[in-house]
């Protein structure tokens, strides 16, 4: 459907689909956040703690973290500073780059990763995969791919 000025409107069925992406993405993203609550974190500290634990040394440069969590350099700072005040990580100087910084993952972060893996993987589970027939599950991959990597691609344009 178009208009004068030439915008191609999504049709009903494009409308239901976006619509639907986008309450089961703020639905699913709200659930998650409230299971994680009970142990004092936040998705964001959950998603970089997952990331300094699946990264060598349990360390990532603060750049690579910023970019591996779509966090502007400024705001990963400050959540970088709520969790060193909770102990979970620590900075640390970047011996080959005198201004470049590490986040790194204490063995209380590492402990507290342990204990809140389980929790979040049931819950991703009881409130996603587990509401989709096997069959679905690889439709959605299949679906999602693509724009995801498009969306990659444009994030490396900017």
């Amino acid at each position: 459907m178009e208009t004068e000025n030439g915008t191609h409107w999504l049709s009903d069925e494009e409308q239901r689909a976006w619509r639907t992406h986008l309450d089961v993405s703020r639905l699913l993203t709200y659930q998650l956040e409230r299971d994680l609550q009970p142990f004092g974190l936040t998705m964001n500290d959950y998603e970089i703690l997952v990331n300094l634990s699946e990264s060598e040394e349990r360390r990532m440069r603060m750049s690579d973290l910023a970019s591996a969590t779509l966090q502007s350099k400024s705001r990963l700072s400050h959540q970088i500073t709520r969790m060193e005040n909770a102990g979970l990580v620590r900075r640390e100087n970047c011996e080959s780059d005198r201004r470049g910084l590490y986040a790194v993952l204490t063995e209380h972060g590492w402990d507290t990763m342990r204990k809140v893996a389980p929790h979040h993987v049931e819950s991703v589970r009881k409130h996603f995969i587990d509401l989709l027939a096997p069959a679905d599950l690889e439709s959605l991959y299949g679906a999602l791919v693509p724009v995801a990597d498009h969306l990659r691609a444009e994030r490396g344009r900017v």
